[in-house]
């Protein structure tokens, strides 16, 4: 028996016991140290997300690194004792998206995206939530979806490697390849934010704005590389953005929060033949409004980033290695640890907006 948090509608998040069945072929059984709370978890389990959000009940979680337990037939990049970063991303390596390079699109046949080794003690099935339910003492994954990390990094900061990191910095890096001296624009400065932000500073980017509604927020957003902070309630953003970018508008936003009219806005804030990428994942059906008139006159670029394009087996590595250099702020992000069984105070506090990443800490 193994507990894990499940949800159910209408119901609060309970911890339970459950049967966690042994890894099959090409998976990986993980026991999970540390899990951050991440606003897609929160989708989730509030019934927003059509689809995912019907399959209850659901263990969430998807934000998590740990030691691997044990190893399924065929797979040899891991061993029992291995630290891991666990992602929700799986690449089967031989579909047309892993052979162009893109395994964040892959679009190969998984076991696991059609059973569950989680289990309820009568037998009823339970949901591997955004595939990977890591709110749980330990997790079944796919073996794509683990990466080897070094013993001496800490895994309550390594989790955040597993989603809120590289979608901001990878949306920088990876999706939009800002060049050195681009101006970035970033909307929103919860925990995908503050990663553009990083992913700007690396990048060479400059002046780096950060926007947000939130002045805590954007005085965080400075320690991260920002070199501005703007608030809407307290600023003209067009105005104020022009001032910054010689009068033209940045060459690059990136719309980190999930919300559409944002995506809107954001076209005045970059330059003719500018950028926006949009980051943040909204509700289930979500839709933005585009003039298309200025948008085809202004050849403005927009670009979807799926979790920062990236290609975790490559990119997961490198990063931990900036952590070790000094070169990129982990640890910085957590704001609050809690227990397992405090999750729900724990999920509270971040929809209040008081948290950039809280982190669940259960212990490897």
């Amino acid at each position: 028996m193994k507990a894990a948090i499940c949800y159910e509608f209408g119901k609060p998040l309970v911890i339970e016991d459950i049967n966690l069945d042994a890894p099959h072929a090409g998976e990986v059984r993980v026991k999970v140290a540390a899990v951050a709370i991440c606003h897609s978890d929160v989708h989730l389990i509030r019934g927003e997300w059509q689809g995912w959000s019907k399959d209850v009940p659901v263990v969430a979680g998807h934000e998590a690194a740990g030691v691997v337990q044990a190893v399924g037939a065929g797979v040899s990049h891991v061993m029992p004792g291995d630290h891991v970063v666990v992602s929700l991303m799986r690449s089967c390596g031989r579909c047309f998206q892993c052979t162009q390079g893109a395994p964040f699109m892959c679009e190969g046949a998984f076991a696991l995206a059609g059973e569950t080794r989680l289990h309820k003690k009568d037998g009823t099935p339970i949901n591997q939530g955004i595939s990977t339910g890591a709110f749980a003492e330990e997790v079944v994954v796919e073996q794509s979806q683990v990466v080897k990390i070094s013993k001496t990094i800490p895994l309550e900061s390594a989790c955040l490697l597993a989603c809120g990191v590289i979608t901001g910095l990878g949306a920088v890096v990876n999706t939009a390849h800002v060049p050195p001296g681009a101006s970035v624009v970033v909307v929103g400065t919860g925990g995908v934010g503050l990663n553009a932000i990083q992913g700007a500073r690396l990048s060479g980017a400059y002046p780096i704005i950060a926007v947000d509604v939130l002045e805590n927020k954007l005085e965080a957003a400075k320690t991260f590389g920002a070199t501005h902070g703007l608030n809407p309630k307290a600023h003209d953003l067009n105005a104020e953005i022009r001032k910054l970018t010689h009068g033209r508008g940045a060459d690059y936003a990136f719309i980190t929060v999930g919300n559409p009219a944002a995506i809107t806005q954001a076209l005045s804030y970059v330059r003719r033949h500018g950028t926006i990428v949009a980051v943040g994942m909204p509700s289930a059906g979500a839709t933005a409004s585009v003039p298309v008139g200025d948008f085809v006159y202004n050849g403005h670029k927009l670009l979807g980033s799926n979790i920062g394009s990236t290609r975790p087996a490559v990119d997961i590595p490198r990063l931990a290695e900036l952590y070790q250099q000094g070169r990129l702020q982990l640890d910085e992000l957590i704001t609050r640890r809690y227990k397992f069984e405090d999750i729900n105070e724990a999920i509270e506090s971040m929809e209040r907006g008081e948290a950039l990443r809280n982190v669940i800490v259960l212990g490897a």
